[in-house]
């Protein structure tokens, strides 16, 4: 008897089983993609003798529909029947700001059952990190706006606890998104559990002020990933042009890190990442520096 001929406890083949099958048996959830794009630009600087300096920026889509009419919420939205997911995130993206062509990675499976008002939704979260001058965002579909937003995630508070079997740790953070027109904020509640060998982590907004559904607490999780992976990859390269100083990529891992650097420790870290050019800047009122570009051959080239 060949594969297809087995039956089941029914007394059915596959092909029997499947044309029987009702869909309508099981409640199904609905499955929304939410996209985490960041970028670094150059702030406003009104002393041109000082350097330019840089902020970590993230895009976010203004809701022009219930639920959270008027508030703001990553890029995203429901997965259609006949598409893959990563299909799903690239058409929001391009539907909702304009943006395409871009590399999408996946970050995690959002599944709370209460997550949005309106149904049963689980979500999937890309993030991305782009050089936002090669892109034109604009706010289209159900978007009324998109802007670029600068964040600020900060840890500011946690405990740990002994327990029997092991310990908990309780993290406070606040997340601030601003820019000139909007300061959303949020504080996002992590507490990590580990009994032996297992470890459990749950996530909660217990604030949200001007950001959508659970989109803070995904955003905290993403910039944690960022932190994460910068340290041991080249992921931070995907954000500069390309030609670049020291000290700007220097800027770079020292926003996205929340910390200062020494120029000795920064050199250790990107040792055989860069490549020396011949060129060097010409901005008016600085002394010319040396242009850098990205070493494709690193050995640090682990971007999974």
């Amino acid at each position: 008897m060949g594969e297809s001929k087995k039956v089941n406890k029914q007394g059915l083949t596959e092909e029997e089983f499947l044309l029987a099958y009702d869909a309508s048996k099981y409640d199904r959830p609905s499955v929304t993609v939410d996209i985490i794009v960041f970028t670094v630009t150059d702030e406003e600087n009104r002393n041109c003798r000082e350097l330019t300096k840089k902020a970590l920026k993230l895009l976010m889509i203004k809701r022009g529909d219930h639920p959270c009419i008027g508030q703001w919420a990553l890029p995203g939205g429901f997965v259609n029947m006949n598409e893959s997911l990563d299909e799903a995130a690239l058409r929001e993206l391009k539907e909702e700001t304009n943006i395409d062509n871009i590399y999408l990675e996946q970050l995690y499976t959002w599944g709370d059952v209460d997550r949005d008002p309106r149904t049963r939704v689980i979500s999937v979260s890309y993030v991305s990190l782009v050089d936002s001058s090669t892109l034109d965002v604009k706010a289209n579909d159900d978007a009324d706006d998109a802007k670029w937003m600068t964040v600020s995630c900060k840890l500011y508070q946690q405990q740990r606890t002994a327990t029997d079997k092991g310990y908990t740790l309780e993290q406070l953070y606040t997340l601030i998104l601003s820019n000139t027109e909007e300061n959303l904020s949020a504080i996002v509640k992590k507490v990590k559990t580990v009994e032996g060998k297992i470890t459990k982590i749950k996530q909660e907004v217990l604030e949200s002020n001007g950001i959508a559904f659970d989109h803070a607490k995904i955003i905290v999780y993403a910039i944690e990933r960022l932190r994460n992976k910068i340290e041991y990859t080249d992921i931070a390269f995907n954000l500069m042009p390309e030609l670049f100083t020291l000290t700007e990529l220097q800027q770079v891992y020292e926003i996205i890190l929340d910390k200062k650097m020494s120029k000795t420790d920064f050199q250790k870290k990107i040792a055989g990442m860069v490549i020396e050019t011949n060129e060097y800047t010409k901005d008016a009122g600085h002394r010319p520096l040396k242009l850098f570009r990205f070493n494709p051959k690193s050995k640090k080239l682990i971007r999974g």
